[in-house]
């Protein structure tokens, strides 16, 4: 969605031009105004497509990404630039410490806000390996690149990068087949028939 379109960044656009006179809003305008956001987390789309992937299933409730605490969190350092701007041109020392307490009262909602950010795209992410898990079950326990982007409606980058996080060298490993197509193998899928018959050859013990 268009980058003004989000209502925080209306707010911060407003936050920037009244304190600016208008020349930081027009500028923060000049500067956004063609970018594009991802509407559920209001990352740049560039960004986005790494982390969003398909819509949540119906019972999966994601945390908040914290957008409100964060444009309070920039208002709060905003209002806080002006007493100790005064307070430093008329050597008030009360507004300069008025300012540095609100300001420091902003700077941590706005970090409490970043972290409901960071909180919402490891929910995101986590949702999509178990998505990943289960495309892997169906497919016998191997996956490329191609068949996890087109199955989650995910750009081939996006695909990549969460294969490559899911990749430890032994619940999940990357190789090359012979015609040197890179595939990720899921052992404990693919050889899970095997493990159940072998434990229960051992639970039975040896024959009498």
């Amino acid at each position: 969605m268009p980058y003004f379109r989000r209502a925080g960044h209306v707010g911060l656009l407003l936050l920037a031009s009244f304190f600016t006179w208008g020349v930081g809003g027009f500028v923060y305008w000049l500067v956004r105004r063609k970018h594009l956001v991802c509407p559920r987390c209001g990352l740049g789309w560039e960004k986005a497509l790494t982390v969003t992937g398909p819509e949540p299933e119906p019972d999966e409730v994601l945390p908040s990404a914290g957008i409100k605490r964060r444009v309070l969190g920039t208002a709060m350092v905003l209002l806080a630039s002006l007493p100790v701007l005064i307070g430093l041109v008329e050597w008030e020392m009360e507004g300069v410490v008025i300012g540095s307490v609100l300001g420091g009262g902003g700077s941590l909602t706005f970090y409490w806000g970043w972290l409901g950010l960071q909180n919402r795209l490891n929910a995101i992410m986590q949702g999509l390996q178990r998505k990943i898990l289960k495309l892997a079950t169906s497919r016998g326990g191997m996956l490329t690149v191609t068949e996890v982007a087109s199955d989650l409606n995910l750009a081939l980058p996006a695909a990549e990068k969460i294969l490559e996080s899911m990749d430890d060298g032994f619940r999940v490993r990357s190789d090359i087949s012979p015609a040197g197509v890179l595939y990720y193998e899921f052992p404990e899928i693919v050889h899970g028939s095997d493990l159940g018959s072998s434990v229960g050859d051992r639970n039975l013990g040896p024959a009498d």
